[in-house]
């Protein structure tokens, strides 16, 4: 019998709720599919923070690295807005990628057929939407230096720099070259290169790699276009390919496109080693607490690590048909509530899943 020890960082805000959520399911899978899954629960973000004085602590940091993969819920809270900068539970989320070395970030958007109608948008124009963002995740204006505050002047500024070398991104677009031949073959690199060096490297590079692989059709797309176009058309993309801070923002544009953010899962992944595993919201302190967050990112980001972590393709594929027959029997938390829907609190969406696995 196969044996995975997962990492559960359940974090800040709802991140407690959802994560018991997610281990019950998780155990049961297990058991259904005939594999053992040992949940190391560990603390990290605000909460570590006030434990430890440290969001990212160097025992955390370490269990990460020795398992198989890592499942995240979600850390921050407004009240450690006002603390130093590496104090911060988001700076915990940047050692994290850092330590373990994930420059790819996968995060797919897909829109579940019982779902059309929470879309903000229009039926006609998301009921095909099938996309993945592919964003490199531990370069640029998030990690570049210098940057700091400047305070002995006049005027108090403050500066980031936005850098890549060629070899960022080279890899980051070979990942997505290999989704994309596992897809439609298709790929929109988004950039800024009428306006920036930074971008132009980018647009340059991408061309270089894609143009090796004589099956992929490569499109090239300001950003500011991109996030028109995935307002106006988004079924045009899929596969887009990004830069971190780029990648960041059109990403959570895209994540709306399925009628809440608390649907979509990601991966950030590295070319060997544990991947982080997480939902693409964050950590909702306003209904913290209250039983009512959803928790199907989270389980869809569970599925991900199954299929992508630990190849355990079979129970991915089971839990998200459980999720696909609970939402079409018509059941909803309170984030996807339309009127009609019987609305469940986040134990009773899991325990539903759980009834259909």
């Amino acid at each position: 019998m196969k044996k995975y020890k997962i990492v559960l960082l359940s974090g800040d805000g709802i991140g407690p709720e959802i994560s018991e959520v997610s281990k019950k399911i998780l155990k049961k899978l297990a058991k259904n599919h005939n594999f053992e899954i040992e949940i190391i629960e560990k603390l990290f973000g605000g909460i570590a923070y006030e434990k430890y004085g440290n969001p990212a602590p160097d025992e955390t940091l370490e269990q990460c690295k020795k398992s198989d993969a890592v499942l995240l819920a979600c850390v921050g809270d407004i009240k450690y807005d006002s603390l130093e900068r590496e104090l911060r539970p988001e700076s915990g989320l940047l050692k994290l990628r850092s330590a373990l070395n994930l420059f790819a970030n996968i995060r797919p958007v897909k829109i579940r057929k019982s779902l059309l109608d929470a879309s903000s948008l229009k039926k006609e124009i998301v009921e095909n939407v099938d996309l993945i963002v592919v964003r490199e995740l531990i370069g640029g204006i998030y990690f570049g230096k210098p940057r700091g505050h400047i305070t002995n002047t006049k005027i108090p500024k403050a500066f980031n720099t936005m850098v890549y070398d060629s070899a960022e991104i080279e890899r980051i677009t070979e990942i997505a070259i290999k989704i994309a031949n596992q897809r439609n073959k298709k790929i929109c690199s988004v950039d800024k290169s009428n306006v920036l060096e930074v971008s132009q490297l980018w647009r340059d590079t991408v061309l270089n790699i894609t143009s090796k692989d004589k099956n992929i059709s490569l499109s090239n797309m300001y950003v500011d276009n991109a996030a028109m176009q995935l307002v106006r058309d988004p079924s045009q993309f899929d596969v887009i390919l990004t830069s971190n801070l780029f990648g960041d923002i059109l990403s959570d544009l895209a994540a709306m496109l399925t009628g809440s953010i608390g649907m979509l899962p990601s991966a950030s992944l590295n070319n060997n080693g544990p991947g982080v595993f997480e939902p693409v919201h964050g950590s909702a302190p306003d209904i913290a607490g209250k039983n009512i967050a959803n928790p199907i990112a989270m389980l869809l980001s569970a599925s991900m690590m199954l299929k992508i972590g630990l190849n355990e393709e079979e129970a991915a594929e089971n839990l998200e048909t459980a999720i696909d027959k609970v939402l079409s029997n018509g059941f909803r938390t309170a984030d996807l509530a339309d009127g009609s829907a019987e609305v469940l609190s986040c134990s009773e969406m899991g325990d539903k899943i759980t009834d259909e696995i």
